[in-house]
């Protein structure tokens, strides 16, 4: 049998979502609100884990 392709896991730290941006509180001068974007760490801002990396830190 040939080995199925390994598909990549949603993150589960950031369930999907690998990028937030976090309001500062101060204002520009046309009314926005200034942002910060924060990626995660664990996935590096790509939302999904690999499978055989997810394996070997379980101990599997």
């Amino acid at each position: 049998m040939m080995p199925q392709p390994q598909t990549p896991r949603v993150c589960s730290h950031c369930d999907g979502f690998p990028i937030v941006h976090i309001t500062t509180g101060t204002l520009t001068p046309d009314g926005h609100r200034r942002t910060l974007a924060a990626a995660c760490p664990a996935c590096k801002g790509t939302g999904t884990r690999n499978v055989s990396a997810a394996l070997a830190r379980a101990g599997k």
